[in-house]
């Protein structure tokens, strides 16, 4: 017997001697009902003592609710998802939700639990974020809602619905961000927040390059490539990852009307590293972690993160600031570096009206310090020479009462997690009125040298060069002497120090642009008749050597940071790809097919090779590993007909006279063969299509002994070709296809899992 088997088999033994009535785990640890962690660990006690002190003695809880607060904090975190809302098929989704799966959650009981049925988060606009009492471990094991489980994964794997805390969805949504916004979002791993900006960037589906971008910055270099994956979801080709220090990130350049200037962002989302305590209702570890000094040590990083975010917006920008703590000093100190010190460079905006439904306490305008040892400090003048070096004067509210009274601290937001079953988390939302006090004068250009500007920019670029970047930040960064300005007393509220861009983790591949002459194009451009607007300088590669495999595309923004910021920036991974070589492409017209990832940035321009389907077309497609053309529409089957071998896009629009109809449009890639046709889709793509069509695909074994039922055959039918499609074409026997001239075809997508 394993070491598991064993542990479970005591927890079981632990649970028959348990009496009835008491709670598992121990005295004090909350509702929880796992008796401890998996694997036999001991429950973690949901007690700190000095926390309870620290923020009673701050008074953050209204008074009268502190004990409504603690036990809410002892709760596990309801689950919360959200649907991805400028897909033109999210209404789809949440229709599907509230008429099929929520409703079957109705007068259901799991484990002798009623299960709460899904509400909307009041003040999400249009109902597209919901929260449910369903944990993890209740829907992998319950068998009524294994259908359920099985749309949230596939869902979310297809990126139309994102699991994500209540709380995190507050600060995109503050930021009011608009499709043409430059914006900069400076700690983004995992990506969640990043998502929320991508979906404001593509409000409208029908432009397929907005004007805005987003630039997603993590210092971790391997959290960067789960940043990446997110964003992949949602195929956006306006989203740039970068790896770098958010305190140094370099300043950027860009060409306007053929002249270099410096890139300001509209928007930027700094959502700084804290301590975490408005996270202790999922991350249990911190009820014995937690202290203050954890606080005091993150006030520098935290400040000089602010700081630069500040330095790099542009005057009438909205930066938003957020952590998911509730300490008032430990997020109050930037708030007023940012407010005081850089002589009223910002202000606080008032956005009690533009989350309605939200319920939030305002900010603190007094409060103290404490240190590790339960030493309280009310003002900086109190604070011993020995203490200087832990505790900074920018922890302390300003003493001037106008000044204060004029900073209009109350316009922070502070969500408590017992006012609607929430984490706990801090919002700030600031507007940029001037310049900061260092920056007053704009940066120069004339401070490089001619020689610099003259030489051509290349089109590749080699992230694995080690650059110094610290000429570029004193030119740009630095347009006035630090030692005459006033700022820098206290090494407060400064200009970050110059530092050597350092790169770490894993070497990038070259981002490498399409010349306008590479022979590589034309045959594509007359294969798909693509459009003259079709923008090709946007196209790129990953590789200088050999043939080019993949073809990806950004938009013209992202092309000009690119191609001006070689040496500044490390680049994890930007583009979508939007074309595959195919494996014997010299035997087709076109060496290279379209790449369902992308396909609905590049569809407004391919103006060939279209082939319209119907609804249950599209089911064939879908269910079929090879349909022959005679088995489609006779429409379908008209167009495809004379069309030569290759890939084709297949499109579905809805007929708005048949509202009971699929009502959102579907474009997919597929395959001519000689007497066939097939779709190259992922296959959580593939599932999501199906389900928005009213087919179910269940992944449950069938049980031995079990009859077929009319209604389960179907549904087995269509995952056993699933399970085929998914395969790579290399390990299908020849006999499996339809179509013998598919042999030397391209391999189908396979799933990004």
């Amino acid at each position: 017997m394993g070491r598991r088997a064993r542990c479970r088999r005591l927890q079981q033994q632990q649970q028959q001697r348990r009496p009835e009535g008491t709670e598992d785990g121990a005295e004090g640890a909350g509702k929880r009902h796992d008796a401890g962690w998996e694997g036999g660990y001991p429950e973690i006690v949901k007690e700190n003592k000095l926390f309870e002190h620290y923020y009673q003695e701050l008074k953050i809880v209204p008074e009268g609710e502190w004990d409504q607060f603690m036990e809410a904090l002892r709760e596990p975190l309801p689950a919360t998802l959200r649907i991805t809302g400028y897909k033109s098929h999210a209404k789809e989704i949440l229709h599907c939700l509230k008429n099929k799966y929520f409703k079957e959650l109705e007068d259901l009981e799991v484990d002798g639990q009623k299960v709460e049925v899904p509400q909307p988060l009041s003040w999400y606009p249009e109902e597209l974020a919901w929260h449910t009492n369903l944990s993890r471990k209740i829907l992998r094991k319950s068998p009524q809602l294994e259908k359920f489980h099985q749309f949230l994964v596939s869902e979310t794997e297809s990126g139309n619905i994102s699991r994500q805390e209540a709380v995190s969805m507050i600060p995109p949504l503050l930021l009011n961000a608009h499709p043409h916004h430059k914006i900069l979002d400076m700690c983004a791993a995992p990506g969640s927040k990043t998502t929320q900006l991508i979906e404001m960037l593509h409000a409208d589906m029908n432009v397929p390059f907005p004007e805005g971008f987003v630039i997603a910055n993590d210092v971790d270099n391997k959290r960067c490539y789960l940043l990446v994956h997110q964003a992949k979801r949602l195929s956006s080709p306006c989203i740039m990852v970068v790896n770098h220090d958010a305190s140094s990130i370099p300043r950027l350049m860009i060409d306007v009307n053929g002249k270099k200037e410096v890139l300001f962002y509209d928007r930027i989302l700094c959502d700084v590293p804290c301590s975490g305590d408005g996270t202790m209702r999922k991350n249990i570890d911190v009820w014995k972690k937690w202290t203050t000094l954890n606080s005091l040590q993150l006030h520098g990083l935290q400040l000089r993160i602010a700081t630069r975010g500040a330095e790099q917006l542009v005057e009438g920008g909205r930066m938003v600031y957020s952590t998911c703590s509730l300490n008032p000093m430990k997020m109050k100190h930037v708030i007023v570096c940012s407010l005081f010190k850089p002589d009223g460079a910002f202000k606080l905006a008032d956005v009690s009206s533009e989350l309605p439904g939200l319920k939030w306490m305002p900010g603190l305008t007094q409060w103290k310090v404490m240190t590790k040892d339960g030493q309280w400090f009310a003002e900086w003048d109190e604070v011993p020479h020995s203490r200087h070096t832990q505790i900074r004067p920018t922890m302390f509210p300003p003493k001037d009462p106008e000044k204060l009274q004029a900073m209009h601290l109350e316009r922070c937001l502070r969500i408590l997690p017992h006012h609607q079953n929430t984490g706990g988390f801090f919002v700030a939302v600031l507007v940029k009125k001037s310049s900061m006090p260092w920056n007053k004068r704009p940066p120069k250009v004339s401070n490089f040298s001619a020689s610099y500007y003259s030489t051509e920019i290349p089109n590749v670029f080699p992230w694995s060069l080690e650059v110094h970047s610290s000429d570029f930040h004193q030119s740009f960064s630095r347009t006035e002497d630090l030692e005459n300005n006033g700022n820098k007393k206290d090494g407060v509220c400064g200009p970050p120090p110059s530092k050597k861009m350092k790169l770490f983790g894993f070497k990038e591949d070259p981002f490498v642009f399409i010349p306008e002459d590479d022979p590589l194009f034309p045959p594509i451009q007359k294969f798909y008749a693509l459009d003259p607007s079709f923008p090709r300088m946007n196209l790129l590669t990953r590789t200088t050597e050999g043939k080019k495999r993949q073809l990806y595309m950004v938009s013209k923004e992202l092309r000009n940071v690119l191609l001006n910021n070689s040496e500044r920036m490390k680049v994890i991974n930007t583009g979508i790809k939007v074309w595959c070589r195919n494996s014997s492409g010299e035997e087709f017209d076109c060496a290279f097919r379209l790449a369902q990832e992308g396909i609905y940035t590049l569809y407004p321009f391919i103006n060939s090779r279209i082939i319209t389907v119907s609804l249950e077309d599209v089911k064939i497609l879908l269910t079929q590993e090879n349909p022959f053309l005679r088995k489609l529409s006779s429409e379908a089957y008209i167009q495809a007909k004379d069309l030569a071998k290759g890939s084709v896009v297949l499109k579905y629009e809805p007929d708005p006279t048949k509202p009971d109809t699929l009502q959102c449009p579907i474009v997919l890639c597929g395959w001519r063969g000689k007497a066939s046709i097939r779709t190259f889709v992922p296959k959580n793509e593939r599932l999501h299509y199906l389900r928005m069509m009213g087919l179910e695909v269940l992944a449950e074994k069938r049980k031995e002994g079990t009859a077929l039922t009319d209604e389960m055959q179907p549904a087995l039918d269509i995952l056993k070709m699933m399970r085929m499609f998914g395969a790579a074409r290399s390990q299908c026997p020849e006999e499996l296809l339809e179509d013998a001239s598919l042999g030397n075809g391209p391999a189908p997508e396979k799933s990004s899992k």
